[in-house]
């Protein structure tokens, strides 16, 4: 009878858990590389980023409304090399720079890993200007920063508040809004506020005395107030003038104040707006921090613990 090779299936390294809980669950595996569907391309990851939601979803933060199917491979921002694409893919192919903002609806095969697959309409492509570093750590923080601008509305002349400027998110969205015309208050640890000054923006110190501050500051109150941080809902109703405008991507309980919990969703076409006015230099990506990808663990604690300063970067491969 003729030999029958054995099936091989394609491996690769990717940072996984088994269950919700800690940082501590987090294991170097081996998991099969991802099949690719039609109308996706299949990445071959050189940098992925940190973002509080992964960690908040390992620990079952999310489980209410988002499925998991273990082992997960955690992360959603990626930077890469198209490996390979599928059948109806035209946008894209093998050998080109990208990077996406990589959700899917059941949390299991992220980018914390040597590939990871996307559909194509969230893919953008990175201009050559734009380092992997950048363009990995863009996609959640700068997508966010932006759908939180337009649902506020911010236009010339506005008044906006930022809650947690200086994080990943703020530091984007100070940017955009500055840009707009709007004058931004940011709150930050006083470390961050020389950071905040070089963008054009009032800081101020955040924690007890808060409302004192703003008074100082904004003694007529702000047209629009942008919540990245929660616990900070009653402050800032306090401090919005009649049919001001409030949207938190922290608390859900903004809702039951007339604001809007927001959540930005996986869009290429955003991205690469997003990603030319880096290119440009209009807008920076502060990075702080990088670690290998054996580190994720150690990365996820200095996220939680709120010391890094700037977005953490995972390196992949080069």
């Amino acid at each position: 009878m003729p030999v029958v090779a054995p099936f091989v299936v394609a491996t690769m390294r990717a940072i996984t858990y088994d269950r919700y809980g800690t940082p501590d669950e987090l294991r170097m595996t081996e998991r099969p590389v991802p099949k690719v569907g039609p109308s996706e391309v299949r990445i071959r990851v050189t940098r992925a980023a940190v973002n509080p939601v992964d960690w908040k979803i390992m620990s079952g933060g999310l489980d209410a409304f988002m499925d998991a199917h273990f082992p997960v491979i955690p992360g959603w921002d990626v930077a890469g090399v198209v490996d390979e694409v599928g059948p109806d893919t035209p946008e894209f192919a093998s050998g080109d720079r990208v990077a996406a903002y990589a959700r899917k609806q059941i949390v299991s095969a992220g980018t914390f890993a040597e590939y990871v697959t996307v559909r194509a309409d969230d893919v953008a492509g990175v201009p050559e200007s734009v380092t992997d570093d950048v363009a990995a750590a863009l996609p959640l923080a700068g997508g966010t920063a932006l759908r939180v601008l337009e649902t506020l509305a911010v236009t010339r002349g506005d008044t906006l508040l930022v809650h947690a400027a200086s994080g990943g998110v703020g530091y984007s969205l100070t940017q955009l809004a500055v840009a707009a015309g709007a004058t931004v208050i940011g709150t930050a640890s006083p470390a961050n506020h020389d950071k905040l000054r070089a963008l054009g923006v009032t800081p101020v110190a955040h924690g007890d005395g808060l409302a004192e501050r703003l008074a100082e500051v904004a003694p007529s109150g702000v047209d629009a107030v942008a919540d990245l941080v929660g616990g900070v809902l009653d402050l800032s109703v306090d401090v919005l003038r009649e049919g001001g405008r409030l949207a938190s991507i922290a608390d859900p309980a903004v809702e039951e104040r007339g604001g809007r919990w927001v959540w930005v969703r996986p869009d290429g076409e955003r991205l690469a707006q997003l990603l030319e006015e880096v290119a440009a230099g209009r807008l920076r990506i502060d990075i702080g921090r990088t670690f290998p990808l054996e580190q994720v663990a150690e990365a996820f604690e200095v996220s939680r613990s709120g010391a890094a300063r700037g977005k953490i970067v995972i390196s992949v491969a080069d």
